[in-house]
């Protein structure tokens, strides 16, 4: 079979390769990869800056947004040839630490968790593919050319989960949510905010391509100026913040409305330094209630929201977040940015 590979640390290094078909142990599903999506975090260890390959070996088998449909199932597993699965990319540590021991292996406390594609133990990004009955997600039919979305949509479940859960420590009824970003994930959290029925705002820089369109066609409103003026205008009750940037961090934070929850989900570049006024940040978050929390990974019962999520979305909206399809021999182009890319993706076979 062939593979996406890279040789983790090392710049330059990713190719297509020849690997043995791999053998399911017991309780894995054998499967056939359709489809890989390619993130930030894809590119970081493509650039040598990320990424662990397994125990004793050289090269990481990349992609942990994956696609695919099974082969093989073994009996007693919930699954059948042919239904279409998502593999869950994290592991439990092996001790495991408290959170891992109850499943919310999303929230490890000792960093000994793997991840498929990034984290010592080996990707989706293969014509073919193995994974544990355990840690496969079933996908409606009605998903195959958009269910490579689902690992990216796990990520805002659990962001919406965990604002709800916070939100519930007293009276929350929020109507207002800006979203800070129209990548993937801030147009994904955008659909889920407007699946529950709230004014929904995104912020982003760009002002042409598909971005300012998809946020329309959600009933949401399309911002393009500063973050603070955008942010003081609307007033979020909730902020999803999808950018990493410092500045709108703190733009943000500081124009909350009253009893205002921000999730952080866009990781900062080390490296760049702003100055901000602590004790200003201070004075807001307790005298308003604030909450500014990071939320990071998923776990299980997060997919199931996601495909939930998913499933009731308009299907031509989420074909439409996929803005390039690369097929598997040409893979390095999906690791280039290319004017108006929103969501690009590698096709591992002819109907992926």
């Amino acid at each position: 079979m062939r593979a996406l590979t890279v040789r983790p640390g090392e710049p330059k290094s990713l190719r297509v390769a020849e690997l043995p078909d791999p053998e399911p142990r017991a309780g894995e599903l054998l499967v056939r990869g359709l489809a890989l999506g390619v993130c930030g975090t894809d590119k970081e260890i493509v650039a040598g800056d990320y990424g662990w390959a397994p125990p004793g070996e050289e090269r990481l088998v990349l992609g942990h947004e994956s696609l695919g449909r099974v082969l093989r199932a073994p009996a007693g597993s919930g699954f059948g040839e042919g239904d279409l699965v998502a593999g869950v990319v994290r592991r439990p540590d092996p001790v495991p630490c408290g959170a891992c021991a109850h499943g919310e292996f999303d929230m490890c406390r000792n960093g000994r968790y793997t991840e498929r594609g990034i984290k010592e133990h080996h990707g989706y990004g293969s014509e073919l593919w193995t994974v544990e009955a355990d840690y496969a997600a079933r996908l409606d039919p009605s998903l195959e050319r958009v269910g490579v979305l689902l690992e990216p949509t796990t990520v805002v479940a659990k962001a919406w989960e965990q604002i709800e859960r916070i939100g519930d420590r007293s009276w929350f009824e929020p109507r207002r949510v800006l979203v800070t970003g129209a990548g993937p994930i801030g147009l994904l959290a955008a659909l889920i905010g407007s699946q529950r029925g709230l004014d929904v705002h995104v912020l982003d820089r760009v002002t042409q391509g598909p971005k300012p369109r998809l946020v329309a066609e959600l009933g949401a409103t399309y911002h393009h100026e500063a973050a603070d003026v955008v942010a003081a205008r609307v007033q979020p009750d909730v902020v999803v913040e999808a950018t990493g940037a410092g500045s709108v961090v703190y733009d943000v934070v500081e124009h909350t409305a009253a009893y205002g929850i921000v999730c952080l989900t866009g990781v900062s570049a080390a490296g760049r330094r702003i100055a901000v006024d602590f004790g200003a940040v201070n004075r807001e978050l307790v005298l308003a209630n604030d909450v500014v929390f990071g939320s990071v990974n998923a776990n299980l019962r997060h997919y199931r929201l996601a495909a939930a999520a998913l499933t009731r979305a308009d299907p031509g909206w989420l074909e439409r977040l996929i803005t390039r399809r690369v097929p598997l021999q040409r893979a390095e182009e999906a690791f280039t940015a290319g004017d108006g890319d929103v969501k690009v993706v590698v096709t591992l076979s002819e109907d992926g």
